[in-house]
């Protein structure tokens, strides 16, 4: 099983570290690409930080990204399941889970990632800001980068196992999985039912989607498949109500009632 989550807009900058080495990230596949964002971004806030405010979406009070940005190559790193900050990832707690469950994350979760593309927790990463819709000069759209170079690492990653896509949809439009895959696919739709009424809040999907990722790497379960995982999340004592298979896969609607 392969658990594809999003990254976290919000990131903690480690204190100290060694510097960035791509050379050491998982999935080397993406080194090519992750040097063509890396540098475009650098160049773009060490050269002109007041372009990159604009390019970067960012506010007034938020121009130290830039000079953040300008540093990365040289910046230090933290594991990226440190760095990676937020509600989902304070569902996951990556740092309290038991030992056979960080084993079991570190090969079964991938983050992805708009300047690395793919990253495994133990990948030593610095902190960053770059949102997935941005457009970098001499680059394009990074999401174009990541479109053309995210399959040959997925299918790397993956092997014959199932693909769980808890991705957003800015961060999914980065790759999707073709047809072929559809039988090994299951993404997740939160819903959270009050007075008799469903609908998706973002602070419950993104809590839900945590603590589901952390129930499965605690309880060790390898699904082969989308009614596979559908089963072993009702195990793990959650409301699942799967959809049709598609071309796309299968969604599996999960019921709360409360954080």
């Amino acid at each position: 099983m392969l658990i594809l989550l999003p990254p976290s807009e919000g990131k903690t900058a480690p204190g100290r570290g060694r510097p960035l080495d791509l050379g050491s990230l998982g999935l080397p596949v993406l080194t090519d690409a992750r040097k063509r964002v890396l540098h475009a971004l650098v160049g773009l806030c060490r050269d002109e930080p007041g372009t990159a405010v604009a390019t970067l979406g960012l506010t007034p009070g938020q121009v130290e990204h830039v000079a953040r940005n300008a540093t990365l190559e040289t910046a230090p790193t933290a594991r990226a399941d440190r760095v990676y900050t937020g509600v989902l990832y304070d569902a996951l707690d990556a740092a309290t889970l038991s030992a056979a469950a960080r084993r079991r994350a570190a090969s079964r979760l991938l983050v992805t990632s708009s300047l690395f593309g793919l990253v495994r927790p133990g990948d030593r990463i610095p902190a960053y800001r770059l949102s997935g819709d941005v457009v970098l000069p001499e680059v394009g759209p990074v999401a174009g980068v990541w479109r053309e170079a995210l399959g040959p690492a997925v299918d790397q990653a993956l092997g014959r196992g199932l693909l769980v896509d808890l991705r957003s949809s800015m961060y999914a439009a980065f790759w999707r999985p073709p047809a072929a895959l559809a039988d090994r696919v299951a993404t997740v739709r939160v819903l959270h039912e009050a007075g008799g009424t469903r609908k998706v809040v973002s602070h419950f999907n993104k809590a839900t989607k945590g603590r589901i990722v952390r129930a499965l790497l605690e309880d060790g379960a390898d699904p082969r498949t989308p009614a596979a995982l559908a089963d072993a999340l009702r195990d793990l004592r959650w409301t699942v109500e799967p959809g049709e298979s598609t071309r796309k896969g299968t969604q599996l609607d999960v019921v709360v009632t409360q954080v």
